[in-house]
């Protein structure tokens, strides 16, 4: 008779985390970025180095398209009504809304000419045609940074037919590699010389053509420019003073023709929500050999990689992290994992190793008829659930479009710090969003643009030094 085997059934703990508040003007504070800026004012109002109380605004486009977006935005500025589920924006000037002035002036406009026009329509190879796109963008961009005053911020209102012909390409390089290019991105890239922020918007934004809540659309616009001209929309409640909290992701250069060659990508925030980009060393990856499709470091390009974040840490900060937190979207293999804590052992006084991963397997089923709570926490065994997606119970409101998923925590090494702070850290995290005014995301935002900024830096020539601001690349 064979022996019995008895398995244990894994526990299943959940709790409520809440949802955090965002800091805002006057020591105001709320849950939703919104409401938060239209009650109390951005984050950087009342502080006088960060505060913009103008922007200078460029403008490249055909003359109809200028025209057509500096109307767009001088009206959505005066502020727009809301609905019972979109809030009121409240504006974009001095007085009112972000507290900010635009200011448009003939002399930062690069009009595109109808010959001009015309040419880049009549190339025929897909190839060219984006190519030459490109380079008339950056042609203007440069003569307008060489204005005696130059503009502050630029948006590009290409035609419809422009971006229909040039937005996107796809071919093939020397080695016969695919390369996919998108005009958006590699003009961010050739901006970065400049130091220029832009933004690119779609005739159908413009025309007021777009599906999209106008609100939304003015929201996510002017959150986005305040803070290219260099202010703070909210600030963050809740992470730990002192520490530093960095997003380790890859991607692969444009021109590469060996596909196991990676080059490691950097994203790093302090304690109020400021961001670097770093780019970091080339390396190879031979998914076949290590038997991983997810790129991993060696412990000694995993000791660079942290060296540079906290050498940059000490050059804007003057002063080491009192302890750093580092996120990956894979699980932490040992090798990588002891080259930053090498890295970390003689700098920083505590650090914590997490890895978090996007799944669909594992939900919660409420028995209400409403989705999961954001903010909720579930642990099966030793694994633990984090919803950053669902039902906003300070709300009452559900911002999403399908049933959401928890993200799990593959990984945390280090133990310096309690699990629930931990996960409290990366749904504040999710909030830092200040290229758009949503409430919150799936992931912090220390991988969030991990694959848009990846996009852009390979972009960027090898010899080229990237603009470390994250306003360069959103």
């Amino acid at each position: 008779m064979g022996s019995q085997v008895f398995v244990q059934q894994p526990q299943l703990a959940c709790k409520y985390l809440g949802e955090p508040l965002l800091s805002f003007a006057n020591g105001g504070a709320h849950v939703d970025p919104k409401l938060g800026i239209a009650r109390f004012g951005p984050k950087s109002l009342n502080i006088a180095d960060r505060h913009p109380i103008s922007t200078r605004v460029g403008l490249i486009g055909t003359a109809t398209t200028i025209e057509e977006a500096q109307e767009w935005m001088e009206i959505n500025a005066r502020g727009i009504p809301g609905d019972e589920s979109h809030p009121a924006f409240p504006g974009y000037s001095r007085d009112k809304g972000f507290h900010t002035d635009l200011i448009f002036n003939g002399r930062w406009t690069e009009p595109i000419t109808r010959s001009e026009q015309d040419t880049l329509l009549s190339i025929h190879s897909k190839k060219d045609s984006f190519e030459t796109c490109l380079k008339l963008l950056d042609d203007k961009l440069r003569l307008l940074s060489k204005k005696d005053l130059a503009p502050e911020y630029v948006v590009v209102a290409l035609p419809e037919a422009l971006r229909t012909k040039c937005g996107a390409v796809n071919y093939l390089d020397k080695s016969g590699s695919q390369i996919h290019r998108d005009l958006r991105r590699a003009f961010k890239a050739a901006a970065m010389r400049y130091q220029i922020p832009t933004q690119l918007a779609d005739q159908t934004t413009i025309e007021f053509r777009d599906p999209d809540n106008p609100t939304k659309i003015a929201w996510n616009f002017f959150t986005g420019l305040y803070f290219k001209g260099g202010g703070m929309p909210w600030g963050p409640i809740g992470l730990t003073p002192g520490s530093c909290y960095i997003g380790i992701s890859f991607y692969r250069g444009l021109s590469s023709s060996d596909p196991k060659v990676h080059t490691s990508l950097v994203q790093a925030f302090d304690e109020h929500g400021q961001g670097l980009v770093l780019r970091g060393p080339d390396f190879i990856w031979d998914e076949e050999k290590h038997q991983s499709r997810s790129p991993h470091l060696k412990a000694e390009e995993a000791f660079f990689l942290v060296n540079l974040v906290l050498d940059r840490y000490w050059g804007e900060m003057k002063q080491h992290p009192q302890r750093v937190v580092i996120h990956k979207s894979s699980r932490w293999w040992l090798e990588e994992a002891a080259g930053c804590r090498e890295a970390l052992k003689n700098r920083v006084a505590k650090y914590d190793l997490v890895a978090l991963q996007a799944q669909d397997t594992v939900r919660l089923l409420p028995a209400s008829k409403y989705p999961a709570l954001r903010g909720t926490r579930f642990t099966v065994g030793y694994l633990d659930y984090l919803y950053t997606t669902g039902f906003v119970a300070e709300l009452g409101q559900f911002h999403g479009t399908h049933v959401p998923s928890p993200i799990q925590i593959a990984d945390h090494l280090g133990y310096d710090t309690p699990r629930e702070t931990i996960l409290k850290e990366i749904l504040v995290l999710t909030k830092m969003n200040w290229n758009s005014s949503r409430l919150g995301g799936l992931m912090p935002v220390t991988l969030k643009f991990s694959r848009l900024v990846g996009e852009i830096m390979r972009e960027i020539p090898s010899d080229l030094e990237p603009r470390p601001q994250q306003k360069f690349y959103v």
